[in-house]
């Protein structure tokens, strides 16, 4: 089997298979009432202070309308706030609660695992090769227009 094939053969199983394997590693316990869209739109909020919605839904190239039907959910199960400026009312930041950081935090430990997993098998001398082809595969799914 040449290269090419190879590789084929590999992102579009990886890609069949990696949403499935993300939801059964990290939509269970504690966390079982979210979806993997929610991990990564807390993973967007990040620890801390928190951010405005246009700002999230940008990092998440979705509109503000979108992002609110999901916010509306994190907020009724208590994985995020809302929290209004102090400086300018009409400001609104989004901000993880103590369960949204328990599971910013699983989901950043299923991430590491899976980094992990990846450079094992490469010499540290290759790692800067690997991340130029798959920096590659991103800007291919970015700038994708069908």
């Amino acid at each position: 089997m040449d290269a090419y094939k190879i590789i084929n053969d590999l992102l579009v199983n990886l890609f069949n298979d990696i949403l499935d394997i993300e939801k059964n590693a990290l939509i269970k316990g504690e966390f079982e009432n979210i979806t993997v869209n929610d991990m990564h739109i807390m993973r967007t909020i990040g620890i801390g202070e928190g951010k405005n919605m246009s700002s999230i839904a940008r990092e998440l190239n979705i509109t503000v309308g979108s992002l609110t039907t999901s916010m509306n959910s994190l907020v009724k199960k208590k994985y995020v706030v809302r929290e209004r400026s102090e400086e300018d009312r009409r400001i609104v930041n989004i901000r993880l609660t103590e369960k949204g950081e328990r599971a910013f935090h699983h989901h950043a430990e299923f991430h590491k695992k899976l980094v992990d997993a990846v450079v094992e098998y490469v010499d540290e001398d290759d790692l800067p090769g690997l991340a130029k082809c798959l920096n590659g595969v991103c800007e291919f799914f970015r700038s994708y227009e069908g």
